[in-house]
């Protein structure tokens, strides 16, 4: 992985200075590229908020050797992690590599460590026209994230979605006021109830919304037959001053938890910070800027190594606090710094 983050940051030069800790303080306001909106405070939020939580260590038990598989709407994966939806790897990333190697390398890398990749949308046709004919060269193994456009654009890339091989995708309501589409003349919008109840009627496929940080929006998705949300502030980069995806998601979770299958997506870094999200009520995490390092630094191979290292990771930090399985990481987990005691469920 120093190898391959070597290479992605003479890649990446002008666009991401693949710090040691991806935590947006260099990049801050760096929107094209891989900052964080305005400040770069709810990119910085993402991270803090993690990483202000601390674990339980338990070694009295019998978790010798953790199970991280999981099922998410009907796939088998082998780790509660996906690759976030992100392209644009021309004006996001530099452009040392094409976007068809990127999203190849994301996807591939993904599905060769048995999960799940996801590809995003954009102004640029490339963008969306590269992820669905990956997906279809890969016999239908990853999620295609759409853009809240307008509903007959809408309607069409879902349906390109579906006869790309998808059975599920994303609709990211959280790039909303994207700053990159709005300077490409192609602004999006939110989504009141009653039309996203449409949407979703209209489709077989089953639909994630991505950028719910409240309960009532939780409840909303719920309403409108989502099969799954993602707790998600975009990665900071569209409205600065939000809080860190840990502190939202809690309440959320609280909110809809077993009604609905819950993502979180801002600031995991480490096998460690996956536990901090599952134990905060996540069933699976999203993870985008290390995805993009591990991918142009090393293409499949670098996505395949950094899902190694944190798989480890995570292994680890479950026998370290006593979970056998992913089902059974719980509140009990994070350790309770006002109280000095265990956080219950």
């Amino acid at each position: 992985m120093k190898e391959i983050r070597k290479i992605a940051r003479e890649r990446m030069k002008g666009y991401c200075r693949v710090c040691p800790v991806c935590d947006g303080r260099a990049c801050a306001g760096e929107v094209p590229g891989m900052g964080g909106l305005g400040t770069g405070s709810s990119f910085m939020a993402n991270v803090e908020a993690l990483a202000a939580r601390r674990l339980n260590i338990r070694l009295i038990h019998d978790a010798a050797e953790p199970d991280t598989r999981i099922q998410f709407l009907g796939k088998d994966l082998a780790l509660p992690v996906l690759a976030a939806p992100i392209g644009g790897v021309s004006f996001n990333m530099g452009g040392e590599i094409s976007e068809e190697d990127y999203i190849d390398a994301v996807l591939g890398g993904c599905r060769d460590h048995g999960t799940l990749g996801c590809t995003g949308d954009g102004a640029p046709d490339f963008i969306h026209e590269t992820g669905f004919a990956t997906i279809r060269a890969l016999n239908g193994a990853g999620i295609p994230f759409i853009k809240p456009w307008e509903e007959p654009e809408l309607y069409h890339k879902l349906e390109k979605a579906e006869g790309a091989g998808a059975d599920i995708a994303g609709i990211d309501i959280d790039a909303a006021g994207l700053v990159t589409l709005r300077l490409m003349g192609r602004p999006v919008s939110p989504k009141p109830p009653e039309r996203l109840r449409e949407i979703l009627e209209n489709t077989p496929l089953k639909c994630i919304l991505k950028g719910i940080m409240t309960p009532d929006e939780a409840r909303l998705a719920v309403d409108v037959g989502a099969a799954a949300i993602v707790v998600s502030n975009h990665g900071g980069r569209v409205l600065d001053g939000a809080p860190g995806v840990a502190e939202a998601l809690p309440a959320v979770a609280g909110a809809v938890k077993g009604q609905i299958a819950i993502l979180a997506d801002g600031g995991v870094r480490t096998g460690v910070d996956i536990l901090k999200m599952l134990a905060l009520g996540a069933d699976a995490v999203m993870i985008g800027r290390p995805f993009s390092v591990a991918a142009v630094g090393g293409l499949r191979e670098g996505v395949k190594k950094y899902l190694e290292g944190i798989a480890s990771e995570l292994v680890q930090a479950m026998i370290l606090t006593g979970c056998k399985d992913v089902a059974s990481v719980s509140r009990a987990v994070l350790y309770d710094p006002a109280a000095g005691k265990d956080e219950t469920r």
